[in-house]
């Protein structure tokens, strides 16, 4: 190995000669990317990949699939993309049409005809209607899938856009309707408008037929902040408007005001989760919060009357206390109700709590089912606009999903749910089972994971083993139309593992795998395939582990620190250079999560999860296949092109695939989605010696 230069190294970080790949648009690194993904292309195409791009884009445009729907006055919202649409229709419809077999669309925008006439690569990026007429909405129109979006108003009488409107160049942030004539503006756009985190960093009033970036600042923070949001709360009598600093990922500094800007800071941990309806606050610290003369604990929800907080009493009603297992995940409103989600050992149960001035009444949603994944949301797009309708999603590995609807004001008092529509079987579950085990990581704690394959072990069993563990994000197995189709049904085991930083239980287990912890996630990510082995599953060689964003930080993890624990992986839109990973597009807001290499203290743990560092000549590494997107502005794509780029160096089986859309993502429609699957399932495969993939 004398002579290959192994550079960056853990001591020697800053020594780069890979930076180049990062210049998105330089000639050099385009040149270089075409033909790395040429080559990609050539080796993972053919009739076994087409057919599977093919069979994938067939359930991805399926007639029959769930049109998700949200409510905004008379008409439920959909976005729809076919293979007839593949940039899809923006559609409507009534309650009563939509539970019908066939419902009557109305066509709002055909995205594929705006963009054939305009010539531009729009992908959908939301709409916003105004709140009060319903006459007109803001469009978010991204090209090629960034996060980065135009917003154009948009007739909803005339199916037009509205020329003299407000219509803003494309920049990273949002607008809310204060009026039909008056927005609230947080977007980057404007000289010195951004946050290092390139988000937006103040709030202005914007006036119909005013200049944007004339427009007055009412609020705003310093550069160092990930960002500032606005809305204003069509649920107080008073229409008083939030503004939100957010100078962390799980920091937020919350005040009340109105058109003029903030006027009253609200007095509640920075990192605490909230929620306001009318004059009822519901509040979960992140921390232990001692207040009023009592403690309490992490992820507790508590609740009291806003209008007595700010005036000072502090004596909140205790809703929720989670335990050992039993995790608080979320919490919205509806009509004046407080809807509580939790997991009791990544089982769901679900909690209606009525506000009242001398003590809030409870009930629990016992008819919805529990098995599998099952959310539950408001139908409504605005909070103000809710009657207690909630829509309520159940799946699992081998159950497609299925969507009800629940009135919350229903007698018998939250009766059984509504079926609305449901989901055909994508894949033949035939013999198959799913199991829960658990593994035993470095530290002794246990790692859930779920297994869905054949009944019977093997002890060489092909695996696909995946799993996120970041920014408390829970992670359960859902029905994977994909890995049904191209590995359940061809007689392969997928398992989904619940591993620290996630939220499966709650803020405890995101801690544990948060900063310094982060080394933490990945070990039990190793310890889960271990178990594969020890239980008689598979052997190391036939496990193919995907990841992707922070997941893809996971699976380089695993590249550079137990690569003789997997046969093959796969690692999508990637994080993987932590010295500068701050620098790099929105990196920065994710300081909270990871730590910041400028500083010595955190550049010593940093050190230790930075792949594309500790990448070293002489190791016996898995083939790996990176794959990002050129227009994925939230995770650089240098990313993996310098990861690609010094594997290949040191002379290992690195295979790199960027196309030129998709943002942090997987395609701009189903055909796209398709392909990215069946391409990186396909190398999985064969990298395995899945017998499929010749």
């Amino acid at each position: 190995m004398i002579g290959i230069d192994s550079r960056p190294t853990p001591n020697a970080p800053d020594d780069d000669p890979y930076l180049w790949l990062e210049d998105i648009d330089g000639e050099e690194a385009l040149v270089w990317v075409a033909e790395q993904s040429a080559r990609t292309l050539a080796r993972l195409g053919g009739p076994q990949f087409e057919c599977d791009r093919d069979t994938l884009a067939a359930i991805f445009d399926c007639p029959d699939k769930i049109p998700q729907i949200t409510r905004r006055g008379r008409y439920l919202y959909n976005f729809w993309q076919t293979a007839a649409n593949p940039r899809g229709l923006w559609r409507r419809t009534r309650l009563a049409a939509y539970i019908t077999t066939k419902p009557d669309w109305e066509i709002v925008l055909d995205l594929d005809a705006l963009a054939a006439r305009e010539g531009k690569d729009w992908v959908w990026g939301g709409a916003s209607v105004e709140p009060e007429r319903r006459e007109r909405a803001i469009l978010r129109l991204s090209r090629g899938g960034s996060d980065a979006v135009v917003h154009r108003e948009f007739d909803l009488g005339s199916r037009s856009f509205v020329a003299d409107g407000f219509n803003l160049p494309e920049a990273k942030g949002d607008v809310g309707w204060l009026d039909p004539d008056t927005l609230l503006l947080t977007s980057a756009l404007g000289d010195d408008m951004a946050t290092r985190s390139g988000y937006a960093r103040t709030v202005r009033i914007w006036k119909r037929g005013s200049d944007p970036l004339a427009a007055p600042v009412i609020f705003e923070t310093g550069p160092e902040s990930l960002g500032v949001s606005a809305v204003l709360d069509r649920t107080a009598e008073s229409g008083r408007v939030w503004f939100i600093d957010q100078p962390a990922f799980f920091d937020s500094i919350s005040r009340i005001g109105d058109r003029s800007g903030p006027k009253t800071q609200i007095d509640l941990p920075r990192d605490a989760r909230w929620t306001v309806f009318g004059d009822w606050l519901a509040v979960a610290p992140r921390r232990p919060w001692t207040v009023g003369g009592k403690t309490y604990a992490t992820d507790v929800l508590i609740g009291i009357s806003l209008s007595t907080f700010v005036a000072g009493e502090r004596d909140f009603a205790t809703l929720f206390e989670p335990g050992d297992r039993c995790s608080l995940q979320s919490f919205f409103w509806t009509d004046g109700k407080l809807v509580v989600s939790h997991l009791d050992n990544l089982v769901a149960g679900f909690v209606v709590f009525t506000p009242g001035r001398q003590e809030w009444t409870h009930s629990v949603l016992s008819a919805i089912p529990t098995a599998g994944t099952v959310r539950v949301w408001s139908l409504d797009a605005a909070t103000h606009e809710s009657n207690g309708e909630v829509l309520v999603s159940a799946e699992g590995p081998l159950d497609p999903p299925l969507l009800s609807l629940l009135d919350l004001n229903a007698a018998p008092l939250h009766g059984a749910p509504v079926i609305l529509k449901s989901t055909p079987e994508n894949f033949d579950a035939s013999g198959l089972i799913v199991t829960r085990h658990e593994a035993v990581s470095t530290d002794g704690e246990m790692i859930p994971y779920t297994q869905v394959g054949p009944a019977k072990e093997t002890g060489d069993a092909p695996v696909h083993l995946t799993a996120y563990g970041g920014f408390g994000m829970s992670n359960l197995p859902r029905y994977n139309s994909a890995i049904g189709k191209l590995w359940l049904e061809r007689g392969g085991t997928s398992v989904v593992a619940n591993i620290r930083g996630g939220g499966e239980f709650g803020t405890r287990w995101h801690e544990a795998g948060r900063r310094k912890g982060k080394r933490l996630t990945h070990d039990d990510f190793a310890a889960v395939a271990a178990d594969l082995v020890r239980r008689g599953v598979t052997r190391p060689g036939r496990i193919g582990a995907e990841g992707g964003s922070n997941g893809g930080l996971l699976i380089a993890n695993m590249l550079t620190r137990y690569p003789e624990r997997f046969g093959a992986l796969l690692c999508t839109v990637p994080l993987i250079d932590m010295r500068r990973y701050t620098k790099l597009l929105a990196g920065a807001s994710w300081i909270d999560e990871y730590g910041d290499p400028d500083k010595p203290e955190d550049w010593a743990f940093l050190r230790e999860i930075s792949a594309y560092h500790a990448a070293e000549p002489g190791r016996s590494y898995p083939p790996i296949l990176l794959a990002t997107t050129k227009r994925d502005d939230r995770v650089h794509p240098g990313h993996a092109r310098k990861m690609a780029a010094k594997l290949q160096a040191l002379g290992y089986p690195a295979h790199f695939y960027e196309p030129d859309v998709g943002g942090h993502g997987f395609g701009v429609d189903n055909r796209e989605r398709a392909a990215f699957f069946a391409r990186g399932y396909y190398f999985l495969r064969e990298a395995i010696d899945f017998a499929d993939a010749r």
